[in-house]
């Protein structure tokens, strides 16, 4: 039998053309752009969240549409959708790709250079591109470099493409990536700075409306994309009538995979299946953008960040296998919570797992940090998606596993900055878990909880104190170990267990997987702790029916009764 040739795998490459000429996997997304050319509306608005494809996606459509490319679309584009169905607009244009990652948001004035500078230096590389096309490059760019232009040089880059009889494609990437810089900063700076860019020096609106201009004359398409709609009504005050498709239901997977793609992806790339290890849709996949969609999908960098770990003969384990790019949403997640509303609904959203908001769909910097746009936020971050239509609303739930992380990351700290007298002894806890998994023993892991967390919370906590925080709590000191996949509701047939502790798929040698049942009672009620007690044990019963559960020698079971904060009863 003749050995497959496995493709490259793409991680960390968004360039189409090398994707297609130096044999990369490429999942193909084409269809797309037919849909894309079909719209009425000709200046297109989408976003998704970080790392989920959106870069690789725009350079698929500067190289389709790119008039210098014609000599070469069969080979770029021949075997993919779109080459099979090619659209009218095929090679129809100049493309001038603008990318507004990267830029100095440090000072206001360090914003201006920079920006100014990018400007500037896109539309020069964009004349030394298609120097062969168009009258008096050399001209317009030492105007441009002599005269320091910045937004203004695109009034020259309208003035040289007119008489060529050219069309021009707009494509605008990371369009809001300096807002988000500004969320790291905390809401009193970061408003101020951003009022100021687009009020009082306007320099973005000044972009967008010199931009507007030119539809009337030389450009034809545009696209946009970004993570979030916080400059969103900034920029139509300045480009009128940009058609937001981010909800469109025929656009759900136009980035991010779906199952299909994923187990294409790992066929072409010659990824083992039994190398994995992991259930793959518990840690990446479950996102939604439209209520009505069919499938959900995989963040598309964290499945090739896996993928690249198996192909390198990396040992994954329970630490490398959640990427460590997802500390950058930690670090503005910190940020959003800076009023008591918005860390009140995030540990809402933790203990629940779903919460039910409207998403809406363009808002202001000014008001980012405002609890009526939190939710909102974090759905266009990615750490909530679409769990359902409900009611003209959504209910909104964490999409995964890795994202789950964050949050449980998050509370931990929130509770112990909030009780000083809190601390977390690292190696005990992670002796405790031990013992649960290659002891069968559990109490001293309560015990150490009950007596280092539980009974040192402080007046606000105590507060939220039920079994819901009980156990998202519990959940949270869990996870400081990586011996167990912790989940909560765990769906059996007989319900859903409060905690099921599954052994990491990287540490088969644990001999013991564990379902917790919590239950909590005031001190004036201890009384009923007998009632508590044959409630869950009838719970657990049920639930251990289950058909992945039910006669297994290797899975203990174990009912907490947490009386007050300082007392607990425990039955195994």
């Amino acid at each position: 039998m003749a050995t497959k040739n496995f493709k490259q795998l793409p991680y960390g490459n968004p360039d189409f053309e090398s994707i297609r000429t130096e044999n990369y996997a490429y999942v193909d997304k084409t269809r797309f752009i037919e849909l894309l050319e079909n719209e009425a509306n000709k200046a297109q608005f989408f976003i998704r969240p970080r790392k989920f494809g959106k870069s690789l996606f725009l350079s698929t459509l500067s190289n389709y549409y790119d008039i210098r490319k014609a000599s070469r679309f069969e080979q770029l584009f021949g075997d993919l959708y779109i080459g099979k169905n090619p659209t009218p607009k095929k090679n129809a244009y100049v493309v001038i790709n603008f990318d507004f990652s990267g830029l100095n948001t440090r000072s206001e004035a360090g914003f201006t250079q920079s920006f100014s500078r990018k400007v500037q230096n896109t539309i020069t590389k964009f004349f030394m591109l298609y120097k062969d096309l168009l009258p008096n490059v050399d001209a317009s760019i030492q105007e441009i470099k002599t005269e320091k232009l910045g937004v203004d040089s695109l009034n020259i880059l309208f003035e040289i493409i007119e008489p060529a009889k050219l069309k021009l494609f707009v494509i605008i990437d990371e369009y809001d990536h300096f807002a988000n810089d500004l969320i790291a900063m905390g809401s009193h700076r970061g408003k101020d700075f951003y009022r100021n860019m687009f009020n009082a020096i306007g320099l973005v609106r000044d972009f967008y409306a010199i931009l507007n201009t030119g539809r009337s004359t030389v450009i034809d398409r545009i696209f946009i994309t970004g993570i979030s709609p916080v400059m969103l009504d900034n920029l139509t005050s300045g480009l009128n009538i940009v058609d937001n498709l981010t909800f469109d239901l025929q656009y759900n997977e136009m980035l991010g995979f779906t199952q299909e793609e994923v187990d294409a992806l790992m066929y072409e790339t010659g990824v083992d299946p039994a190398k994995t290890g992991l259930d793959m849709t518990l840690y990446y996949k479950g996102y939604l953008f439209n209520g009505d969609g069919e499938n959900r999908l995989y963040n598309s960098t964290m499945v090739l960040f896996f993928f690249n770990l198996i192909l390198n003969n990396e040992k994954t384990t329970a630490e490398n296998i959640i990427d460590s790019n997802l500390k950058t949403d930690y670090g503005r997640l910190q940020q959003l919570v800076q009023n008591e509303k918005n860390r009140e609904t995030l540990i809402e959203i933790i203990k629940e797992g779903s919460i039910t908001s409207d998403i809406i769909k363009e808002f202001p910097m000014e008001m980012m940090y405002s609890d009526e746009y939190f939710i909102s936020l974090l759905f266009y971050m990615g750490l909530l998606t679409i769990k359902e239509n409900y009611f003209g609303e959504y209910r909104l739930q964490i999409p995964n596993y890795s994202i789950r992380t964050l949050f449980w990351e998050y509370l931990n700290r929130l509770v112990c900055e909030s009780s000083p007298d809190m601390t977390i002894d690292i190696r005990r806890l992670k002796e405790a878990i031990q013992n649960m998994a290659m002891k069968g023993e559990v109490h001293t892991f309560i015990e150490y909880v009950s007596e280092n967390a539980f009974s040192r919370l402080s007046n606000i906590d105590l507060q939220r104190f039920d079994e819901k925080y009980i156990k998202i709590l519990l959940l949270a000191y869990l996870f400081q170990s990586k011996v167990y996949v912790t989940m909560s509701e765990f769906e059996t047939s007989g319900g859903y267990t409060d905690i099921f502790l599954q052994r990491s798929p990287h540490l088969p040698e644990v001999k013991y997987e564990w379902v917790l049942e919590i239950k909590y009672l005031k001190v004036e009620n201890e009384k009923e702790l007998a009632k508590a007690k044959k409630e869950a044990e009838e719970q657990l019963q049920r639930y251990i029916q289950a058909y992945r559960l039910t006669g297994r020698l290797d899975l203990k079971t174990a009912t907490v009764v947490f009386i007050g904060k300082n007392k607990f009863e425990l039955f195994v």
